[in-house]
């Protein structure tokens, strides 16, 4: 899922293209896309675009006639940009918005279409959309830590929960807490005052960095690449790969639909996190350090 640096970097990219730019034609081919008619997208077209914004992990395009076009990209939904029109097909193509500077596609692989599109407005529509996370640039280190410690989560689940901060969700959480050597399970009404301290730090550290990656990739091009998985990445993704810091393999939790990645040395200790899967199978042969974990590889 396209996560704040990959939303900042596809505004400022929309920003050089659209702004100011005027609507001509929106086409939505997905009936699963479009989850509000009022107003409609109709109110848009012949509009000119006055302002972008970034509302979460959303992508909130205005007119001048104060109504938002709001885009969702979700897991596997992509923006496109091309100097031509293009008629979407409704299965990987959802949407084209044809504008008098070039055509904004929205596409989406795979059968579970999860993207959307909402049409709002003023102000209090784009509030209705914002799930109130809080923006890590601009809090105070007293704001931090208050909503941090609001409830007694994990830090992996904090991080990622939209309600709780802006726009992080599981890539750049890993990165994160990566960055700090905190363990992706601590919780976070234990954590210490420099435990808090150094999360701040790295958080709008890797945000920071990563933005400016994404930014100088893209350099004047439309951003095409955008992927949750990047080799230059210490830990997402990277499961049984050497941890850049220590060297120690990367470590994972997997859940449903996603995984945690760590490293077990850096941030907990050395001690395994469970693996739901695997837990659950072995029980209390589930080893509790990476030793035992590589004398149990080659008991196998």
């Amino acid at each position: 899922m396209p996560e704040l640096p990959d939303i900042v970097v596809y505004i400022e990219a929309l920003e050089k293209r659209i702004l100011g730019s005027t609507l001509r034609n929106a086409i939505i081919a997905s009936p699963f896309l479009l989850r509000s008619i009022d107003p409609p997208v109709s109110s848009a077209v012949g509009r000119k675009v006055r302002e972008l914004r970034r509302v979460g992990k959303r992508i909130a395009i205005g007119f001048e006639n104060e109504v938002w076009l709001v885009l969702h990209l979700m897991i596997a939904g992509r923006l496109h940009w091309v100097t031509k029109k293009v008629k979407p097909d409704g299965r990987r193509t959802l949407a084209a918005f044809e504008f008098d500077s070039g055509t904004l596609t929205l596409t989406e692989a795979g059968s579970q279409k999860r993207a959307s599109l909402h049409m709002v407005a003023g102000d209090a529509g784009i509030s209705a959309l914002d799930p109130g996370g809080m923006d890590v640039f601009s809090a105070t280190p007293k704001e931090f830590a208050a909503r941090l410690t609001s409830a007694n989560h994990t830090l992996k689940r904090a991080l990622t929960d939209p309600r709780l901060f802006s726009g992080i969700g599981n890539a750049y959480s890993d990165e994160i807490l990566h960055a700090a050597q905190l363990s992706p399970i601590l919780l976070t009404q234990k954590m210490t005052v420099t435990q808090i301290d150094h999360l701040l730090r790295a958080i709008r550290a890797t945000l920071i960095e990563w933005t400016d990656r994404l930014r100088a990739e893209a350099a004047a091009k439309f951003p095409e690449d955008v992927t949750a998985f990047r080799e230059e990445m210490a830990v997402h993704g990277r499961y049984g790969l050497p941890c850049p810091r220590c060297g120690t393999k990367v470590q994972r939790i997997r859940y449903a639909s996603n995984e945690t990645n760590y490293c077990a040395v850096c941030q907990t200790g050395g001690k395994l996190l469970a693996d739901r899967a695997l837990s659950r199978l072995l029980r209390e042969d589930w080893p509790r350090t990476l030793e035992e974990l590589e004398e149990m590889k080659r008991t196998l």
